[in-house]
């Protein structure tokens, strides 16, 4: 039983990992044969696999007609960015009342020794794993285990959007620091137990980049289906 565990476990992360990255092109249906051939599975795992991640919002079901890789557009996007700044707003306020003033001094410290590697250089995807650290850090002070977990999979679902973001920033106006300081805005109001002004302090550090949501769409379409030289 274990074993047959593992293997569901280990498609189930294969396909969520692609499913994320968008290797299956948005509203694309899913060849659940292929999947299998390349996943050196049966086609058992890969259907529990794939109803798994229509229920975390990576997939779609359409019935009679299988399953369909999620859509991208502004509007969607907009969606899954009103509900992480909706999460991410509760979170830190309960990190107000909640977080032990060990845990909150632990991730200040932590946040101002990582801080010098937020630089023009740094890779973009290093940059986004580093920020998406510190939310879930400090969604964690929050002791609600429901809001870390929606926060995991909203990260997860706009991941690939943030890092063409990132990515836009590095050629443009590289400002890493930026990030740094705004979190350090935000978990100084959470030091200060001052709910209101760390609410208002995440919400424009969200929002800041979620106004760019049009144009990453844009560019994703044009990644996603570049021509075959």
């Amino acid at each position: 039983m274990a074993k047959s565990e593992s293997n569901v476990d280990r498609i189930y992360d294969a396909l969520r990992r692609m499913a994320a990255d968008f290797a299956f092109k948005p509203d694309a249906r899913i060849n659940e044969s292929a999947l299998a051939a390349e996943l050196d599975a049966s086609r058992t795992p890969i259907r529990e696999a794939l109803n798994r991640l229509v229920a975390e919002g990576f997939l779609t079901f359409r019935s009679g007609r299988g399953f369909f890789c999620r859509s991208l557009s502004p509007e969607l996007v907009m969606d899954l960015y009103e509900a992480r700044v909706a999460v991410e707003i509760e979170a830190v306020r309960l990190a107000c009342e909640r977080g032990s003033n060990s845990d909150i001094s632990a991730l200040q410290q932590d946040l101002a020794e990582i801080a010098p590697d937020y630089t023009p250089e740094a890779d973009p995807e290093k940059l986004l794993a580093m920020d998406e650290l510190f939310h879930l850090r400090l969604c964690a002070l929050s002791r609600n285990a429901e809001l870390a977990r929606m926060l995991t999979n909203l990260n997860d679902r706009i991941r690939y959007l943030r890092l063409i973001d990132l990515r836009r920033l590095r050629e443009t106006a590289p400002d890493g620091q930026s990030m740094v300081s705004a979190h350090r805005s935000i978990l100084d109001a959470v030091a200060r137990r001052n709910a209101k002004e760390a609410a208002t302090r995440m919400r424009a550090h969200i929002e800041r980049r979620r106004d760019s949501a049009t144009q990453a769409v844009r560019e994703a379409y044009a990644q996603l289906y570049v021509p075959d030289l």
